[in-house]
């Protein structure tokens, strides 16, 4: 009896660690996926358990017939198919929030040359549904986002304007035989020569000055510490905060400590830089300005201070530091935290509200020196006018949205997906809207996104016109 009693705690022990770690499918009891117009990805584990913290192996296949075509889940009555990919993966999960506070887990991962428990280092460069060839990917799980298109819409909106921003692709999941819904296959704000278009240490003779990618970011991976704590609204230091730093690429522990001193000091220097108003030598002022504008158009209750990413390239190909777009799943009024519902304040001035609800991440202090310098809000309501004029006319953003809602909608994804994770008229973190329907939530953001622009606007000193008008 003792044994079995015994027994019995392990096994429930076991089941409540599994659901910790988000191993159970969601609730797909009904869910039919006979026909989609979105790539079909089957991924196959064996039933071996994910993690978040180390890879395991998989096989993936990819059904995309092309724009406008209808792809089949059966492929053996449609044998016809265009197979996009097929191949071995290592898998992992991946995100901090999206990770504790959402059943659909996002996913990690690289597309290999052959399994990886014969030789860990064999990952293969491939084109993913027409984006460019790489072997590290991302799929993305819109779940607190009920509309699943804030991250295809800011990079849509930022593309035209920045060097890089990441691309992605609408997709259905199908893991061990179980339907997991929509997600995003996506590209990563990464090195390579389809994505940020970076140097390896040692290509080119200069692998001291760059190129560095790096990242603003929580104390998960730190690699280094900013001499500048985080200002309030008056520009005093909240001197128990720090921001914290981790270097992407090259791998922290792949740099030589000469290269950690250089990019170190780099970035010292950047920052006092921007302090005392001299800092056009060191960053290049329009990236940064995109950057923002994509944080504020959004009201990013994460931007600045989360998934922060930033670069720099060798001192003789303008060693400027430049800022890259990722994770903007809570922006747009999504969010209960932090007023991030608003639309009607700056995000970059948040650092009084979040030091009083106890954040420990606020917002790095060259925001605060960048907006409180003349030239710089010249430039930046220079740069807005140039994104109203162009594609964030109204008439198109809403257009936009639109079209994002009518790939998920016309052939059911979105259905399916909502049949298996039930959230409408049910608050999940960290809502703010609780829309009753697919159409009630982009209803609710195409509202929020026409307060918004408004409020921009009279801020920067911008007078709207139509697309009509500017023809």
């Amino acid at each position: 009896m003792r044994s079995l009693f015994l027994l019995t705690l392990m096994l429930l022990a076991l089941a409540s660690c599994n659901k910790r770690a988000g191993n159970f499918p969601p609730d797909n009891t009904g869910v039919r996926l006979d026909s989609t117009n979105l790539p079909i990805v089957w991924i196959d584990v064996d039933g071996d358990s994910i993690m978040r913290d180390d890879v395991i192996c998989g096989r993936m296949t990819i059904i995309d017939n092309g724009d406008g075509r209808v792809n089949y889940a059966d492929t053996v009555a449609h044998p016809g198919q265009v197979v996009n990919y097929k191949g071995y993966i290592s898998l992992r999960y991946r995100g901090n929030s999206t990770y504790n506070d959402s059943p659909k887990k996002a996913y990690s991962l690289r597309t290999l040359a052959e399994p990886m428990w014969r030789d860990v280092s064999t990952k293969r460069k491939v084109k993913l549904l027409g984006m460019g060839r790489d072997s590290n990917w991302a799929l993305l799980a819109p779940y607190s986002d009920k509309s699943m298109m804030r991250d295809l819409l800011a990079y849509e909106i930022s593309r035209p304007w920045m060097e890089y921003v990441p691309r992605g692709r609408y997709c259905e999941l199908i893991l061990d035989g179980t339907y997991y819904g929509v997600y995003i296959l996506a590209e990563l704000v990464s090195k390579g020569n389809k994505r940020l278009d970076l140097l390896s240490p040692g290509e080119e003779g200069d692998a001291l000055t760059g190129d560095y990618l790096m990242e603003v970011d929580s104390n998960d991976d730190v690699t280094y510490m900013s001499k500048h704590h985080p200002v309030n609204s008056n520009g005093v230091p909240f001197k128990d905060r720090h921001i914290l730093f981790q270097y992407k690429s090259p791998d922290y522990e792949d740099l030589e400590t000469e290269q950690i001193n250089y990019i170190n000091r780099r970035i010292d220097q950047m920052e006092n830089a921007i302090a005392s108003g001299n800092y056009r030598k060191m960053i290049d002022v329009t990236s940064f300005i995109d950057y923002q504008l994509a944080m504020e158009l959004g009201h990013n209750v994460d931007g600045y201070r989360l998934s922060g990413k930033f670069y720099k390239r060798r001192d003789n190909e303008d060693g400027r530091f430049k800022m890259a777009l990722w994770d903007m799943n809570l922006a747009y009024g999504n969010c209960n935290r932090l007023e991030g519902w608003r639309n009607d304040t700056w995000m970059y001035r948040s650092n009084d509200l979040m030091y009083r609800e106890g954040e420990t991440y606020l917002i790095p202090s060259w925001w605060y020196y960048l907006n409180n310098d003349p030239q710089y809000t010249a430039q930046l309501k220079a740069r807005w006018a140039e994104y109203r004029r162009g594609n964030l006319q109204e008439e198109w953003l809403m257009t936009k949205v639109d079209s994002l809602a009518n790939v998920l909608t016309s052939h059911g994804a979105e259905q399916r997906n909502s049949q298996a994770w039930p959230r409408w008229g049910v608050w999940v973190w960290c809502n703010h809207y609780v829309a009753t329907s697919f159409d009630d939530e982009v209803a609710h953001l195409k509202q929020w996104l026409h307060e918004r622009l408004a409020w921009m606007d009279e801020q920067l000193d911008y007078q709207p016109v139509t697309i009509k008008e500017s023809k």
